[in-house]
This record gives C-alpha cells, sequence and structure tokens, in this order.
C-alpha cells in the first residue's frame, strides 16, 4: 500500500486548506484534475451520502452510475474508514 503521508500530500492538502469558497474549488480542481476524476471523488462522496441514508444498492447505481464495485469499496470506507464522510456530512448540514 502506498504511503500517502509524506510532504507532497501535505503540500496538496495544505492548498485545497487555503480554498475560501466553492468557486475557489471548482476552479482548483478544474486545473489539477480532469473532468473524469472530479466525477468520480464526488460521485464516491454522493454514493456514501445515499447509503448512510439507507439507499440500496439498485437506487444508488440508478442516481449515480456508480457500480457496485464503488458502492462496495465505499461501504467498506464508511464501515471500516476513519468515520471523515460522517464527520463532514454532519458539518454541512
Amino acid at each position: 500500500m502506498v504511503n500517502i503521508h509524506n510532504d507532497q500530500t501535505d503540500l496538496f492538502f495544505d492548498c485545497i486548506l487555503s480554498l475560501k469558497n466553492r468557486e475557489e474549488c471548482y476552479k482548483f480542481f478544474e486545473d489539477i484534475c480532469t473532468p473524469k476524476e472530479i466525477d468520480s471523488i464526488s460521485q464516491r462522496v454522493k454514493v456514501a451520502k445515499m447509503i448512510k441514508e439507507g439507499h440500496v444498492y439498485v437506487k444508488i447505481t440508478k442516481e449515480t452510475g456508480a457500480s457496485t464495485a464503488t458502492i462496495s469499496r465505499v461501504r467498506r470506507s464508511l464501515d471500516y474508514g476513519n468515520d471523515t464522510y460522517s464527520m463532514v456530512f454532519d458539518r454541512i448540514k
């Protein structure tokens, strides 16, 4: 497994933390990511939200276009990860 805890990633996260609003986020991520990369990341967040809301895989796939493999990976993160989906969802309520 790749260790993401390093100076390079620290710089990336510091850049993200410096963004002040949604428009700055759009501009920054459009500069550093492909549209597909942004779509993939945002899809996972939507999948996590729907899982937490109790939706079934069929509905999640239909609404997000996510594969069952992606939904399963997100489910594992929700079950065994760092609980950050819950943290951020609570913060944006």
